[in-house]
């Protein structure tokens, strides 16, 4: 009788240290292309340097905002809003947006940006009471 084997589930494996390098590379990657399409309206607008425990978001250089960004298969925007919400209490930002590369792009402007309601109706408020 041939000895039944059973296959792990690659969702319920623990990453492997290739797979988070090259998670990371993705990410770093993805910030760049944020950062680079940000800088012609922002000049300032940069990856942000690692801040610790304390997370301040992925790009620096637009007022008072705090931007992240995601580059992954597995889209997560409850967990992305509330990591987000973080990030703006740490910055002390009233704004934020998550920046989420679609699979198959690579340009900075086919990325979707991603708020919750409050935080896009005050900016839309902002713009048309100016």
């Amino acid at each position: 009788m041939a000895r039944q084997t059973t296959r792990a589930n690659p969702s319920e494996m623990e990453p492997t240290m290739s797979t988070i390098r090259n998670n990371k590379r993705k990410g770093a990657a993805a910030e760049t292309t944020v950062a680079q399409w940000l800088k012609q309206r922002w000049p300032l607008a940069e990856r942000r340097h690692l801040n610790g425990n304390l997370d301040r978001g992925d790009i620096t250089g637009v007022p008072n905002t705090v931007i992240e960004v995601k580059s992954g298969a597995n889209i997560s925007i409850p967990a992305w809003l509330k990591e987000l919400d973080v990030e703006m209490i740490n910055d002390g930002a009233e704004h934020g947006c998550v920046m989420i590369k679609p699979k198959g792009k690579t340009q900075g402007e086919d990325y979707w940006c991603v708020t919750r309601p409050d935080i896009f109706f005050d900016l839309l408020k902002h713009k048309l009471d100016t």
